[in-house]
C-alpha cells in the first residue's frame, strides 16, 4: 500500500533527480542522519536505525566516486526511500507516536529484501575497502 502511496510516488519521482547529483545526495544523507540522531530511532530501533546508516554508506560511497558499481536502479530505489523518510508529510505522519514510523520501517525492510543481492556486494566491498585502509 506504501508502494502505491501518491506519497512515496512523488519521492520516486524526486529520486532520479536526486542521485544524479552528487551534492544533492550529500544533502539527503545529512538529513537522514539528523532525522536518525532525532532520538526516535533510539533503543528497540537499532535495527532499523543500523540499515538506514547502511543505506546511507552506500549512498555516500557512490556520491563520492569511491563505490561506482552500484546499479542505477538500486540507487534511485535507495533515494526514493530516503527521501520518504525525511518527508514530514507520509502515509502515517511521523508525529503519530510509535506507529508513524511503521511506514517507513516497512520502506526500509521492503528496500532491504528488493536489493539485497546489491546491499551484500556493497558490505563486502565496503570490508576489504576497511581492511585494505587498515592495513
Amino acid at each position: 500500500k506504501i508502494l502505491r502511496s501518491v506519497f512515496f510516488k512523488k519521492a520516486q519521482g524526486e529520486a532520479g533527480r536526486f542521485a544524479s547529483n552528487s551534492n544533492n545526495l550529500m544533502d539527503l544523507a545529512k538529513q537522514v542522519l539528523r532525522k536518525l540522531q532525532s532520538g526516535d530511532f533510539k533503543g528497540n530501533m537499532a535495527e532499523f536505525s543500523g540499515n538506514v546508516q547502511l543505506l546511507l554508506r552506500m549512498v555516500k560511497a557512490y556520491a563520492s566516486g569511491n563505490y561506482k558499481v552500484l546499479p542505477w536502479k538500486s540507487l534511485v530505489s535507495i533515494v526514493a526511500v530516503l527521501i520518504y523518510f525525511v518527508s514530514p508529510i507520509d502515509l502515517i505522519p511521523d508525529f503519530l507516536p510509535v506507529i508513524g514510523i511503521t511506514d517507513d520501517i516497512a520502506l526500509v525492510v521492503w528496500l532491504m529484501k528488493t536489493i539485497g543481492e546489491d546491499i551484500n556486494k556493497f558490505s563486502e566491498w565496503e570490508k576489504n575497502e576497511k581492511t585494505i585502509n587498515i592495513g
